[in-house]
């Protein structure tokens, strides 16, 4: 039995630009069939600059919506109210109706993502996050939240890794939140001209016998810039947790599994990120558990390997 609060009817999409690859609908599907909510998931292409109109015209029947790339900073700026994680963060990729036609934000990537790297048995103590994007902010919170002792945050510019890091620190303030070490790597470009990158440059440290090994590295970069990056064999050893799922293997996790590396693919995060969506969409909170929640995440597992 669904609580009496949650409608019989309800409307919910996941939007962003692109969207044509995304799998959210399938999996959410699969997770209201189990629990016996006739709702519609479907998905809209959605950029910046349409998405507060297109929020404003929904009607009452819109219970909420998941939000991907490029949406999530724009998210959270519309948002009326904000969860912890969320206002910590800066990110928004859940939106949830309130009475009135308001929009609470929340963000399950970061606990999405820190269950997928428990799940995968992965060790976060020092971690590297590439990238410096809204997914990179969740990615160094997940780590974080999973005991990391260290945080190197890589870009190709260093101005955006330098403000993401000072965006966290700044954040840690706010917030009085614990944080373990952060610093911030500039990847730098090609001498080629190419405009590809030298991991292997940006790691120097790695090399240094007094400096701790890092246990993981976290990709939050798209496609093309992976297909740019060097993968030095010495870093084979540590395993990659890549949020790209689509393509899979993606460019970066190919070039990882050359230099003899593990690399997981990002739909472990997608999967547990649906779940806090979903506990949201029915209860309005990401930590109250679905009633027979361990059959729901079976059905969307199901679905979200499903070709």
């Amino acid at each position: 039995m669904t609580d009496p609060a949650v409608p019989e009817a309800a409307r919910l999409a996941v939007l962003g630009s692109p969207i044509g690859h995304s799998r959210s609908p399938r999996i959410h599907r699969a997770a209201y069939e189990v629990l016996g909510l006739p709702w519609e998931y479907g998905a809209v292409e959605c950029d910046e600059a349409r998405l507060s109109g297109w929020l404003g015209e929904r009607g009452s029947e819109w219970r909420g919506l998941s939000l991907t790339m490029p949406l999530k900073e724009e998210a959270h700026r519309l948002a009326a109210v904000l969860d912890p994680v969320a206002q910590e963060s800066g990110v928004v990729n859940t939106l949830l109706r309130l009475l009135g036609g308001t929009w609470a934000g929340f963000n399950t990537d970061v606990g999405g993502l820190a269950a997928a790297i428990r799940e995968a048995g992965l060790d976060a103590t020092r971690t590297i996050v590439l990238g410096a994007g809204a997914t990179a902010v969740s990615a160094a919170m997940a780590a974080r939240d999973l005991g990391a002792e260290q945080i190197r945050v890589c870009a190709r510019r260093s101005a955006a890794s330098s403000a993401l890091v000072a965006r966290l620190l700044q954040a840690r303030s706010d917030t009085g939140t614990p944080w373990p070490y952060l610093e911030s790597w500039d990847l730098g470009a090609g001498s080629d001209g190419s405009g590809s990158v030298s991991l292997a440059a940006a790691l120097e440290l790695e090399q240094d016998p007094s400096s701790p090994e890092s246990t993981l590295v976290i990709s939050t970069l798209p496609g093309s810039a992976g297909r740019g990056l060097e993968v030095p064999a010495a870093l084979a050893g540590i395993p990659l947790f890549d949020v790209a799922y689509d393509p899979w293997p993606s460019p970066l996790a190919e070039r990882w599994r050359d230099a003899g590396g593990e690399a997981h693919s990002g739909l472990g995060m997608l999967l547990h990120q649906a779940l806090l969506q979903i506990r949201i969409f029915v209860g309005g909170d990401p930590a109250l558990p679905l009633d027979g929640e361990a059959e729901v995440l079976a059905a969307m597992r199901h679905a979200v390997v499903r070709e």
